[in-house]
């Protein structure tokens, strides 16, 4: 980690002065602010030492901050790699993240290595005192942060990266290392949270996901390891047995998933809608996901499309071509983009970390390519239906959806293709996306570069920050972005 990584803080978004919300949330927030404020240099800086200051986080401000942040983490990943997807497209021309050019995302790599600091930090803190529980969360959120900070830039700083001043220029791992440490973290995780001691030892007001319970989070950590196994689809190493394994003990259903659904002011999506709305223009939908839900693409409108975003002033349905920009002022309502009360975007909305629906994605692409087609199709349809009754979706429409010949194609007649592209849309902002994509050498139906791209393929890593490459640059690697990662191949 870099100097300034190692300096900065990663203060929870809270102003308390414009703010109402339960007592509970407010003496978090308060608790979480006092903490970083008064307890966060001691790690790096020991000069001009407060004595009245705290020398010690203490473990439930820990639990609070990495809980509530993991998924502002999620967001800030989903925000560059939604547009590689093409969820997203910038209303103007030629926008970086767009056309593959390189971009400087310093702040989600600080977003990243703040809260893996402190959850080393509280993994420290919970061994002194043997509580498991809060081991097991510190492995569980660290192994999902490692995989996705991994899936991102490829080889990164982990086992030198939190040592303090002692080494501010760290070496950097090699991603499948920090690929097969993750998978362990995940292992020793499980393993504490089901000691005796675990059960009712996490606050609950202080886990943002969820809120104390230890047999969740033991589903999540499955869950997770179910979704880094299915990673390694292309390699050798794959072995679908092993992903419905971990599925078997995952999620059940809906209420099971790892969302952050109570927020300081809003979802971040919902300042993305708001800014938009504000014509701080953001949040302009892709034409490809429009196309891929409207009809266009697939030829069945799917009924999900109306609770994401609103209809243009043509009284339909279009999104922005990536590359291209919108096609007037921004004013007009004339393509789509995230709505101020959609499902996704509204102030309430949860901020989605891993879920049953995606497992049941996952448990169908397993099954499919285990030869069990029916069990496969059965998961298809149930991630489908699954996904939209959590959406609010009527029985009338989820029917007609899931009727459609298009949709409801018979066991015989599934195709990974058609998997794909339904756990697109069920897992709509999920960076989780951007691994799918490339690890199916992006074979969705009617997916192309984006207008004007600056690389002959589709990208395949995003770049390094420049908070690490001008600090640490000797050790930051030298890489391209259509550099396939280790599982990528």
């Amino acid at each position: 980690m870099t100097p300034k990584s190692f300096m900065r803080r990663f203060i929870l978004p809270i102003n308390i002065k414009i703010i109402q919300m339960k007592k509970t949330i407010i003496y978090i927030s308060i608790f979480i602010f006092c903490l970083l404020t008064f307890g966060s240099c001691k790690k790096y800086l020991d000069i001009n030492q407060n004595p009245n200051a705290a020398t010690e986080a203490p473990i439930t401000g820990l639990l609070a901050n990495t809980t509530y942040n993991t998924a502002y983490n999620v967001f800030n990943a989903s925000n560059i790699t939604s547009y590689y997807v093409q969820y997203l497209s910038s209303p103007n021309p030629g926008s970086d993240v767009d056309i593959y050019n390189p971009i400087d995302p310093s702040g989600t790599w600080g977003g990243f290595y703040n809260i893996m600091t402190d959850l080393h930090d509280m993994k420290n803190y919970a061994s002194q005192k043997s509580n498991n529980a809060y081991i097991g969360v510190a492995d569980i959120l660290m192994a999902l942060h490692l995989n996705m900070a991994s899936n991102l830039w490829g080889d990164i700083p982990y086992s030198q990266a939190f040592v303090g001043v002692s080494n501010l220029t760290p070496a950097f791992d090699n991603q499948q290392d920090i690929y097969d440490t993750a998978i362990n973290l995940l292992d020793q995780g499980i393993s504490a949270l089901q000691q005796p001691d675990a059960g009712g030892e996490l606050d609950a007001a202080s886990d943002f996901i969820h809120a104390g319970n230890a047999g969740a989070w033991i589903k999540t950590a499955h869950a997770l390891k179910a979704r880094m196994l299915n990673q390694l689809s292309k390699t050798s190493q794959y072995s679908a047995t092993a992903v419905l394994s971990e599925l078997n003990s995952a999620y059940t259903s809906n209420d099971d998933d790892a969302q952050v659904t109570t927020f300081a002011v809003r979802n971040p999506w919902a300042q993305v809608a708001l800014n938009n709305a504000g014509l701080d223009l953001d949040g302009w939908l892709s034409s490809y996901f429009v196309n891929a839900t409207n009809g266009v693409t697939y030829g069945v409108f799917d009924p999900r499309l109306p609770l994401i975003t609103d209809m243009t002033q043509y009284g339909d349905y279009r999104g922005t071509p990536n590359g291209q920009g919108r096609t007037g002022t921004g004013t007009e309502n004339k393509e789509c983009y995230l709505s101020v009360d959609g499902w996704y975007s509204s102030d309430n909305s949860p901020l989605q970390i891993i879920t049953y629906v995606e497992c049941l994605f996952m448990k169908s692409e397993a099954e499919f390519r285990n030869g069990d087609k029916e069990a496969a199709y059965t998961d298809y349809m149930n991630g489908i239906k699954t996904n939209m009754q959590k959406m609010g979706v009527t029985d009338t429409a989820i029917t007609r959806y899931t009727s459609d010949p298009a949709v409801a194609v018979g066991a015989e007649s599934l195709t990974l293709q058609l998997i794909f592209k339904e756990k697109y849309v069920g897992c709509f902002l999920s960076p989780v996306t951007w691994d799918d994509m490339r690890r199916f050498d992006y074979n969705y139906k009617d997916f192309n570069l984006p207008k004007g791209a600056v690389l002959s393929e589709f990208i395949r890593r995003t770049s390094y920050p420049t908070v690490e490459t001008s600090a640490n640059g000797a050790n930051t690697p030298d890489v391209t972005l259509i550099d396939h990662l280790w599982w990528d191949q």
